[in-house]
């Protein structure tokens, strides 16, 4: 059985950091597409940033690249997404989600994933 399960979320002042932490048992994370997503209220779930595949290119939504990064540590099966310069835009719930099976094409997309953690809130105020 899958499962995900993230951590780390809180509430922040902008420009300030946090890490969220995604654990997963059930699946080997170095062998998965392995994402973040975010959903605002009244919004779409938006991809954030991952990892394809069992590659090492990371990538990123373009309203957070250089200030998020996504890393992962195959020793405790856990991706990480560091997040720094917080912004009020950046709050939302953070999902991780995980498959075995994307092309690239879809690999952005929500409804491409089989796997997902329950969410963690992270609240920036301005």
């Amino acid at each position: 059985q899958v499962q995900l399960v993230e951590s780390g979320g809180g509430l922040v002042q902008a420009g300030d950091s946090l890490r969220l932490s995604c654990s997963a048992s059930g699946l080997t994370v170095a062998s998965y597409s392995m994402s973040w997503f975010r959903q605002a209220p009244g919004k779409e779930r938006e991809f954030v940033a991952g990892f394809f595949r069992r590659g090492n290119n990371k990538y990123y939504e373009d309203s957070v690249k250089g200030r998020f990064t996504i890393s992962r540590d195959n020793a405790k099966n856990t991706v990480f997404l560091e997040m720094n310069s917080l912004k009020s835009e950046d709050t939302a719930i953070y999902y991780c989600a995980a498959d075995s099976s994307l092309i690239l094409s879809t690999f952005r997309s929500a409804g491409a994933y089989d796997y997902w953690g329950q969410g963690t809130q992270v609240t920036v105020s301005s």
